[in-house]
């Protein structure tokens, strides 16, 4: 239930970060539930491995450089989710940091849930 929630909580973020990063665009909610996955699967593989090597760039930039992983992340799963679409590297990133912003809200919730 609690994955479920949080699947649910990813998607509405998605949707915010729409409304509030210019150039970061997703039409409607299924297209957000869709990219939701897409991200996780693509953090969870990918990002998980290009965060393990560039590791001396996370620490030289106090961990900056993996809000670019994960923007990097984004930008391929809007390659491939119809109905979202990034404009870019800048809105990527900054649609990133708005995401982690509001993944420490989520976590928050769905742990007291």
């Amino acid at each position: 239930m609690r994955l479920l929630l949080q699947w649910l909580l990813s998607a509405i973020a998605l949707l915010l970060v729409s409304h509030l990063v210019p150039g970061f665009h997703v039409n409607g909610l299924l297209p957000a539930l869709i990219a939701a996955v897409v991200i996780g699967l693509l953090n969870a593989t990918l990002g998980l491995f290009l965060k393990i090597v560039t590791i001396p760039f996370s620490i030289v930039t106090l961990g900056i450089f993996l809000l670019v992983i994960n923007g990097v992340m984004i930008l391929l799963a809007s390659a491939v989710v119809p109905g979202f679409h990034v404009d870019g590297i800048g809105p990527a990133f900054w649609g990133a940091v708005v995401l982690a912003l509001l993944g420490m809200l989520i976590r928050a919730i769905v742990k007291d849930a």
